[in-house]
């Protein structure tokens, strides 16, 4: 269907895309920019109701301000074209999530991959004090590289569609609603982080964790079934992940996740956990004790440290490349302080996303340092930042905060800017990591951004306490 009456003469070529119960979607040309462009119009039984008209305005001119986070659509103009209110934003090639599963469930990278986005999005929206109310993967759109960017802020509830006590309620958005708007309360940002644990659950199983025929009874079930469990609607799943569902989807808003970043953390830990990673060393020589973990900080550079109630760090292996690269640091350990070559044969079973891989690497070590350290294996470093900030976080846990800086500075450095739940990590074990060191360069600022990706956690603001009075400017 190829239409211009409905838009403004600016927008050309306008052909229907999409159709909604709060209106419909064309995509058109903007003639005076020359870019392609998504137009959503109000619909016309909403379009009659001057108050809803007001609210559907306001809410678009709210959700606009929020345009400038990487994982938001974009907001271009609001407006009003004869009679009916219209927003103007970005056209995704991609199409939806909603698409997307209807092709089957996703893969566990896939989907965290794309929650980390959606979790950055909304989190960004609650900071700024905006609630979605509707997530659900019809409004997580793909661009052409195959990213979420989140769309429609607040439309829902200035068309009426939030709760199902209000009229004009959407079938399909019915199963997305939490508990408290199910029973006609207003919906908070703990709201969205259910409803994008509903949209996780689907990602992970293929179907909703109450999926009914019927809108009541499934909205019902948001507020009085037990969670459903994942790793049996999908055997490939660990059970571990069961327990974050539990919490993503609980009755109470109070009990849910503080961020939907830390909702996003908490399934990358369940599978990380449930993968796993066994090592078996067998020597072609005689093996020797392994040498201290790491060397001791001394008291000029010793701080407490934070308390650990979560882990906060990420725990998902980072690939071979990286497993490959530690078996032979382990290896190199074991030929102690002489300086004679050993060869050590390392067998690695790695099981990650219901996949199992065996490999054998054999290295020979080149000539000893000495006691306690550093061997040459000729294995190159990492270069990728997520490999990075493991291999820091490794060498922090172990104490060695001097070799852990630079590979943390490089991690962050790549990845500033991306506003991912890894640079968000980074940024926290630089930051703790210059703290050791007594080096306040920066720690605030990492903090900060830290926090501004994944929300509040205990952890940040302890270190930001610790920090706060020596490295005050």
């Amino acid at each position: 269907m190829t239409t211009t009456q409905l838009l403004p003469e600016r927008y050309r070529g306008a052909r229907q895309i999409a159709r909604g119960g709060m209106g419909e979607i064309y995509r058109a040309t903007d003639s005076t920019l020359g870019r392609a462009v998504a137009v959503k119009l109000l619909g016309e039984r909403h379009a009659q109701d001057e108050a809803v008209r007001g609210r559907f305005t306001r809410e678009a001119l709210a959700a606009a301000r929020l345009s400038g986070d990487p994982s938001i659509v974009t907001i271009f103009d609001v407006g009003e074209h004869g009679g009916r209110p219209y927003i103007v934003m970005e056209y995704m090639s991609g199409g939806s999530l909603e698409q997307r599963l209807r092709t089957g469930r996703a893969t566990p990278a896939e989907a965290l991959r794309w929650l980390e986005q959606a979790a950055q999005a909304l989190d960004h929206a609650h900071a700024e004090g905006v609630v979605h109310r509707d997530v659900k993967p019809g409004n997580l759109l793909l661009d052409r590289e195959g990213n979420v960017h989140v769309a429609d802020f607040g439309i829902a509830s200035a068309a009426g569609l939030d709760s199902l006590t209000m009229t004009g309620t959407v079938m399909g958005t019915a199963g997305y609603l939490a508990p408290e708007q199910a029973l006609g309360q207003r919906a908070t940002p703990a709201s969205d982080r259910y409803a994008l644990g509903v949209v996780a659950f689907e990602l992970l199983t293929g179907g909703r964790p109450f999926e009914s025929d019927s809108v009541t009874a499934e909205a019902t079930a948001h507020a009085q079934a037990p969670v459903p469990s994942a790793s049996a609607r999908n055997p490939e799943l660990p059970r571990e992940i069961d327990a974050v569902f539990e919490q993503a989807l609980a009755k109470d808003p109070s009990a849910r996740f503080d961020s939907c970043a830390e909702l996003v953390a908490a399934l990358r830990d369940a599978l990380s956990r449930a993968a796993g990673e066994t090592r078996t060393l067998v020597a072609a020589a005689p093996t020797r004790p392994l040498p201290p973990a790491g060397p001791v900080p001394s008291p000029a550079t010793t701080r407490p440290r934070p308390p650990r109630s979560r882990p906060l760090w990420p725990l998902l292996l980072v690939g071979l490349v990286v497993a490959a690269i530690a078996g032979v640091a382990l290896a190199a350990a074991l030929s102690g302080g002489d300086d004679t070559p050993r060869e050590r044969t390392v067998v690695q079973t790695i099981t990650a996303e219901g996949t199992t891989v065996r490999e054998t690497v054999t290295t020979q070590t080149e000539q000893g340092t000495g006691a306690g350290g550093n061997t040459a294996t000729g294995s190159p470093a990492p270069t990728d930042p997520s490999a990075l900030n493991d291999q820091g976080f490794r060498l922090m846990q172990a104490g060695d905060f001097q070799n852990a800086l630079p590979l943390l500075e490089s991690a962050v450095q790549q990845l500033q800017g991306t506003g991912s739940i890894t640079e968000a990590y980074a940024s926290y074990n630089l930051a703790y990591t210059r703290f050791q060191l007594g080096n306040c360069e920066g720690v605030l600022d990492l903090l900060k951004r830290s926090q501004e990706i994944q929300g509040h956690r205990d952890e940040i603001e302890q270190l930001r306490k610790d920090a706060k009075k020596p490295c005050h400017d």
